[in-house]
């Protein structure tokens, strides 16, 4: 970074509990209306207003409008970058009752990250993926002892993955299109802050996340970032992918090369 820069005004901004609630909530890529946004936040609709207003004018967050109605979104995905980072370097809220606690764990078996799969379906499917030869280019792996620009819970910078011809044509056949208009979808990767693995993201990752919710492989939560994979979701996924539920629920490769030329590819 060039010159000086006022980390501490953002600071300041994301200190406030209300305000720091509406950016995690929003931090799955979705727009959504101020009211529910104050319903999150546990504050009032005028509140709320004003909490908006200042994120807004921060740039931290953008609104639309449709109809009679604004919905806000994070403004980017090094927005969501900053929420996922500080996540990971605050302490974990305490369970307060048995709601809490699942809701913690859903989080860790499956969420969005901005606008991709994370958790250990996200680093499940990229390494069902890396096995498959449908990416090359890594191993799906952080290795913080040589890592240069890696981190956890942001974007990888280190490793140069590449969706294979044999990928192109195998991703296809599912339903995603890796040069939709001619253009290509970007292939990038973030180090998964809670399994400290690469998940799948960039274009090419938004488009497979799409894919899978356009088939109820996999269900939003009404709130947060959690997803729930439907039983034909993992039906799906172990026939299209190789990923399969392991004892715990949570997902997990087959084996090396298992599953990824089977049905649904």
């Amino acid at each position: 970074m060039d010159g000086d820069v006022d980390i501490a005004h953002v600071a300041a901004l994301l200190g406030e509990p209300s305000r720091a609630r509406m950016l995690l909530v929003l931090a799955d890529g979705r727009a959504l209306p101020a009211s529910v946004l104050a319903r999150e936040a546990g504050v009032a609709p005028s509140t709320a207003s004003e909490h908006l207003g200042r994120l807004v004018e921060a740039r931290l967050l953008g609104v639309e409008s449709w109809g009679r109605h604004r919905y806000y979104r994070l403004a980017g995905p090094e927005v969501a970058s900053a929420v996922e980072a500080l996540a990971r370097l605050a302490p974990i809220a305490s369970a307060r009752s048995l709601r809490g606690s699942d809701r913690l764990r859903a989080l860790r078996q499956a969420r969005t990250c901005y606008d991709h799969l994370a958790g250990r379906l996200g680093v499940a499917l990229m390494e069902s993926l890396l096995r498959g030869d449908l990416l090359t280019g890594g191993d799906g792996c952080f290795h913080p002892e040589a890592s240069l620009r890696d981190r956890l819970s942001a974007p990888g910078r280190d490793v140069d993955y590449r969706l294979t011809a044999d990928g192109e044509q195998r991703l296809r056949r599912f339903g995603v299109d890796a040069r939709p208009g001619g253009k290509t979808l970007a292939v990038r990767y973030c180090v998964d802050w809670s399994e400290q693995r690469h998940h799948l993201g960039g274009g090419l990752g938004a488009a497979l996340l799409s894919r899978l919710l356009a088939l109820d492989w996999v269900r939003r939560a009404p709130h947060g970032r959690a997803l729930t994979v439907t039983p034909d979701g993992w039906r799906g996924l172990e026939g299209a992918f190789g990923v399969r539920a392991g004892g715990d629920g949570g997902a997990e490769p087959v084996g090396a090369g298992a599953g990824v030329t089977r049905r649904g590819m």
